[in-house]
């Protein structure tokens, strides 16, 4: 596969980053709404953690070399960690300006005419997220599922806010804007949370999903009914790659040659079920006490 190809949508994901974040500046300057201004802000937030995800795609992207012999794919956990490090301090801005607003209210203008900028760049938004997230799945991307989802966050953000607006318009309770404002830094306090757990883990070395994992144990489990066990079974994941190490034991009698046929065939059945997964096992026989002693990492 080729990773360098995926740096076109975080481009994408810039352009769309620029285009909102003007279209909201200017929703902001008519109405002075501070619940667009929090929409405003969380878009910078957007171009900076589009332009973070251009940088680590493109490291990812890199073949392995002598100092990164099982490639640079964790790049992109860095990326989604910082992007949700980002969305926390727009968080904490946002919820500034919402407090500064409670205590010093001003009357919404040309609410209309804003209203209608920020519908069009939440449909801006929501389209490159749809995009974005189809591409991160397909191309197993974390940091472009990280940023669609974040995309996806600022879309329901500013249904939020426009719905808030409304409320102001129909109501007439100024206290509304800055308290769905308050509402949005949550919701984003929770996003970047999210986003830095999941980096977090995957920079820890966190085993494969449970699915993909019951997926190696059935294959496991296929081969144990031919005499045979298996044991040691570890699993990690680095962004779009899979690692999996399994101790195989056969009977002593087996020769060299029909061992590493049966490992060939086991590997070729993981490959089948796991795209992009790196294995590594290791032959044993069955009748000697030391392959039983060596499940642990450290033996």
């Amino acid at each position: 596969m080729n990773r360098s190809a995926l740096t076109r949508y975080a481009w994408l994901s810039i352009a769309a980053a620029v285009a909102t974040m003007s279209l909201k500046g200017a929703a902001y300057w008519l109405t002075g709404s501070v619940g667009l201004l929090s929409d405003a802000v969380e878009s910078i937030v957007n171009l900076i953690g589009a332009g973070i995800a251009l940088a680590m795609l493109t490291i990812a992207a890199r073949p392995p070399d002598e100092d990164h012999a099982y490639g640079h794919g964790k790049a992109e956990y860095f990326s989604s960690g910082a992007e949700g490090a980002l969305i926390l301090i727009a968080a904490i801005s946002i919820g500034v300006a919402a407090v500064n607003r409670l205590i010093h209210p001003q009357p919404l203008e040309q609410a209309g005419a804003g209203l209608a900028i920020s519908t069009a760049a939440s449909l801006i938004n929501f389209f490159v997220a749809r995009i974005l997230l189809r591409a991160g799945r397909e191309n197993r991307s974390i940091t472009l599922e990280a940023d669609a989802r974040h995309l996806m966050t600022d879309v329901w953000t500013s249904a939020g806010v426009i719905g808030g607006i409304i409320a102001v318009t129909l109501t007439g309770w100024q206290v509304l804007d800055p308290l769905i404002a308050l509402a949005v830094a949550i919701n984003i306090v929770w996003s970047g949370f999210h986003l830095i757990k999941r980096s977090t883990l995957g920079l820890m070395d966190s085993a494969l999903p449970p699915d993909e994992l019951a997926a190696v144990t059935r294959i496991l489990e296929k081969y144990t009914q031919k005499g045979i066990q298996c044991h040691a079974l570890r699993t990690r994941q680095a962004a779009s790659r899979r690692f999996v190490s399994v101790h195989v034991l056969v009977p002593g009698a087996w020769t060299v040659d029909v061992g590493h046929n049966l490992l060939e065939q086991l590997e070729a059945d993981i490959r089948a079920a796991l795209p992009e997964v790196t294995i590594t096992t290791h032959l044993e026989p069955l009748d000697n006490p030391a392959s039983h002693q060596d499940k642990e990492l450290d033996r």
